[in-house]
């Protein structure tokens, strides 16, 4: 968990000499310490530069809004920057989507009640009343709106309602395909959990597949959701070897773990403003 003092800035502009300069100047001249830098380029000669720092904000000599303003017009126009700032102080409203399948949601109920993700979990919403007694045992809000085929998007409606003010959902394994018109209200915004290492393998029955088709390893995949159906901007992916020995019920196993763990991480990078989305690719400072 970072200290409430840190603030977070996330920059992309093309890349040129004097940049780090710039920034590190600005934020020093207003008191802030930087107390982690990371960037990368995708090309030493006219390629993008994406950049993280922390920074700490007990000094500063000006209000945040102030200093927002004043990196905008002394610093971000003069290098053409798409940026952010972020404070840690400042936790992101949580809630996740699940069905039946609790692996997933239970990880994340977990990491958060052992304070290992900096947000605030709001509610947990699923298609099927399961499994309410075990979020509900974590002091979550949990709510049941069931998704019938012919009335779908008048339970998108409800569970839009529900979601208003949340800075982040989470498929933890939400059986059911979201709408382009759902997805557009929170656009890099909700983040799922694949049952494979994407693009192999997906539909249903993964591990079925993965089995019949006698592979060595299995994987998990979380990705930003887009209109494109499991085709969005990857975050995190891991694998386990499998082999010969190993039947679907192992295989399910595995891919749990797998599945729990990625997404976990997902999550966390998003909460601590790790990720940079360009495209359909991310910078994701790990």
């Amino acid at each position: 968990m970072q200290s409430d003092s840190t603030a977070r800035l996330l920059i992309t502009c093309p890349d040129r000499p004097g940049i780090v300069a710039a920034v590190s100047n600005f934020l020093f001249n207003h008191g802030a310490n930087i107390t982690a830098l990371d960037q990368h380029s995708t090309d030493p000669e006219g390629g993008l530069l994406f950049m993280r720092l922390e920074f700490q904000t007990p000094h500063l000599d000006v209000p945040q809004e102030i200093l927002e303003k004043a990196f905008a017009e002394q610093v971000a126009a003069r290098f053409e920057m798409n940026w952010r700032i972020a404070y840690a102080a400042e936790l992101k409203k949580v809630a996740i989507l699940v069905s039946k399948y609790d692996h997933a949601l239970r990880e994340l109920l977990w990491r958060h009640s052992n304070l290992e993700l900096p947000c605030q979990l709001t509610k947990v919403i699923s298609n099927h009343p399961d499994l309410r007694s075990e979020v509900e045992r974590f002091g979550t809000p949990y709510h049941y709106v069931p998704v019938e085929k012919e009335r779908k998007e008048e339970a998108e409606a409800q569970i839009l309602e529900l979601l208003k003010g949340s800075d982040l959902v989470v498929l933890a394994r939400y059986m059911q395909i979201l709408t382009a018109g759902f997805v557009a209200q929170y656009p890099h915004r909700i983040i799922n959990i694949h049952h494979s290492f994407l693009p192999a393998f997906t539909g249903a029955s993964p591990y079925k597949q993965a089995h019949t088709h006698g592979v060595k390893i299995i994987g998990a995949t979380a990705h930003y959701v887009t209109e494109e159906l499991d085709q969005g901007p990857i975050i995190e992916q891991d694998v386990a070897r499998v082999s010969h020995r190993n039947d679907v019920t192992e295989l399910v196993r595995l891919g749990r773990d797998l599945e729990r763990n990625v997404l976990a991480r997902a999550v966390q990078w998003h909460l601590e403003d790790r990720i940079i989305v360009y495209g359909n690719k991310t910078v994701v400072f790990s």
